[in-house]
């Protein structure tokens, strides 16, 4: 048995409860009692799973041993944990000795994976998993290589399931319904219950088919002090310039209005919890080059902006990318050739991120990408931020009570909410954007190590494990989760997050759709074009003008095995900027818009 059990055997049971809460913030009085508090001591539970099972293996053992040592708080009692841990022991004792290698991108959640759920596998399975955590960047090269030379670098990777629409086109991964109902038939979790994912659709092909399976999922959210928002005199004092109520925006023209206000308006001396250093500003970004500028738009930056057409969870027939299509071929990016992406509504989306980096956000925010970027508002500086990658949310800075963003106790001063959009957005539209990260098995994985990662996968994202993994990386794939008793009694510590998963908006947040016909190759252009806007070298014009004809050059080169691009001639422009839908023509500004946070909560439980 794994070493991590050993120094646990002398221990109480109160003792390793103790241990197992404080691990998610809580004690073991704050924890509700039902359906999940552990009503039998692992003695107990070793008694029942005897009864059950008759004398245990070590595999069988070590399932339970995982149960009280690691995988608390969860939605199933500890009896259906077991159950669905020991049938894991089971299911693989085919592969014992086995190794396969897995590949994340390095996100706390992931970590968590490599770090504690690999040892927990190989203890319940006798399977050694390497969960290789490297650069999102590095993740995609090495998928597109693999690819690209048949040669096998990892056996099952966590991919995007922005990927979805190249893994269709090149029928490059294993169709997982195919698979649980043929070949992987005996080795699928029974308690595996695709319908208690969050978002399943994100990685189906257009039969609905599953090609990849969640593992993790974060939304962009807009990011606010609630504490400033609700001061008093700070409300007065921009009722006064202003002429409408602080709030959250709902449009970009209100959130540009906060974010002067912010940085020219307000000092120090006039937020509660103020921070250490004497800048306040009203928006944070970031503008370094290189692969993450080109997420910031791709990450669905051109839906919120409004450039796409109606529908759920992409637009058709143009989507979030620019990409038009039709009978599931891309057709064009160019606005001759019926795409947006270089659109008047591409134009203003690039033109307010230039303006807002270098007006209203840190001087040093020019400077930095994602991974830096993310930590900032922790800092206690920063008023707002129009979209947040919630996984940075998890990090200390954010919650624990000697944060500049907590209170005393550790509860957050900020809060989450829906997207604020721009005036191109018409309702019916995606309004944000969701990663999630997705077990992909390429077909080049096969025989015993397609089944070994398999069956990785699914405890990855098993029931008795998500609730756990949800309170380390705040990262949900599970329904179960973001209803269960604990997290709704304990949503103060979150900041709203599990009340946006809850809402009734929160299927207009969809990852990259299946539009985009090779997203490895495409997505690498964005963040050249987007760079040189953003350090002055082009305008914004110019930069979405040779993005699209990029675009659009690339797509017609290319050569799929299904529903490969074929390309529209050239009309004029003015042409599609006469038809319905996008790509839209010039709109005249907007009126901003804001609505008080609390109340936004009572119109989404109406």
């Amino acid at each position: 048995m794994n070493s991590k059990f050993t120094k646990w055997l002398g221990l109480t049971l109160a003792l390793l409860l103790a241990l197992t809460f404080s691990l998610v913030g809580v004690t073991a009085q704050d924890w509700p009692d039902e359906p999940n508090y552990p009503k039998m001591s692992k003695a107990e539970a070793m008694d029942w799973a005897e009864s059950e099972w008759g004398p245990l293996s070590q595999y069988e053992e070590a399932a339970v041993e995982w149960v009280f040592e690691e995988f608390q708080p969860s939605t199933f009692t500890v009896k259906e944990q077991i159950e669905e841990l020991v049938w894991f022991a089971h299911a693989t004792e085919p592969y014992r000795g086995m190794s396969i290698d897995s590949v994340a991108e390095a996100i706390r959640t992931h970590k968590w994976e490599s770090d504690v759920l690999t040892d927990a596998f190989e203890d319940i399975t006798g399977i050694k998993v390497t969960h290789n955590i490297i650069g999102e960047g590095d993740l995609i090269e090495k998928l597109q290589t693999q690819l690209a030379t048949r040669q096998k670098i990892y056996d099952i990777y966590v991919n995007d399931a922005d990927l979805i629409g190249t893994h269709v086109r090149l029928e490059s991964a294993v169709n997982l319904t195919d698979y649980m109902n043929g070949d992987g038939e005996d080795i699928t979790n029974p308690h595996l219950d695709l319908d208690d994912f969050l978002n399943p659709e994100f990685g189906q092909n257009y039969e609905g088919e599953q090609i990849q399976l969640p593992d993790q999922q974060f939304a962009n959210l807009y990011w606010f002090r609630y504490d400033w928002f609700t001061d008093p005199d700070l409300k007065e004092k921009f009722r006064e310039m202003y002429g409408y109520e602080l709030g959250v925006p709902r449009n970009w023209a209100a959130y540009e209005d906060i974010a002067e206000f912010f940085t020219e308006h307000v000092t120090k001396a006039d937020v509660p919890n103020p921070p250490e250093s004497e800048e306040i500003y009203g928006h944070m970004d970031y503008g370094q080059k290189g692969p993450s500028l080109g997420w910031r738009f791709t990450d669905a930056w051109l839906s919120i902006a409004g450039v796409g057409s109606k529908g759920i969870p992409n637009g058709m027939p143009v989507d979030e990318w620019g990409i038009r299509v039709k009978d599931r071929k891309p057709v064009g990016s160019m606005v001759a050739r019926g795409g947006a992406l270089n659109g008047p509504a591409a134009y203003y989306a690039l033109e307010k991120y230039v303006n807002w980096l270098d007006e209203y956000a840190p001087p040093y925010a020019s400077s930095m990408g994602w991974n830096e970027a993310g930590p900032v508002p922790s800092r206690g500086t920063v008023a707002q931020r129009p979209f947040q990658y919630i996984t940075f949310l998890s990090a200390d800075p954010f919650t624990q009570p000697d944060s500049t963003v907590t209170d005393d106790e550790g509860t957050p001063l900020w809060r989450v909410a829906p997207t604020p959009h721009g005036r191109y957005w018409d309702e019916g539209m995606k309004v944000g954007y969701q990663d999630a990260g997705s077990w992909t098995i390429l077909k080049m994985t096969e025989g015993e190590k397609r089944e070994a990662s398999w069956l990785w996968a699914q405890f990855a994202t098993a029931k008795s494990i998500t609730m756990r993994k949800f309170a380390v990386g705040r990262t949900p794939i599970r329904k179960s989760t973001v209803n269960s008793k604990y997290w709704n009694e304990h949503e103060g510590e979150l900041g709203g997050l599990i009340t946006f998963y809850k809402s009734p908006v929160e299927d207009q947040w969809t990852d990259t759709g299946m539009n985009v016909p090779h997203y490895p190759l495409l997505a690498e252009q964005w963040w050249k074009e987007i760079g040189l806007a953003a350090t002055g070298e082009k305008t914004p014009k110019e930069a979405m003008d040779n993005l699209a004809e990029t675009q659009d050059n690339l797509m017609s080169q290319l050569r799929l095995p299904k529903y490969s691009p074929d390309l529209n001639e050239k009309r004029s422009r003015e042409y599609w900027l006469e038809q319905e839908g996008s790509p839209k023509a010039e709109r005249p500004p907007e009126e901003p818009e804001t609505v008080p946070y609390d109340e936004l909560l009572a119109q989404w439980e109406e």
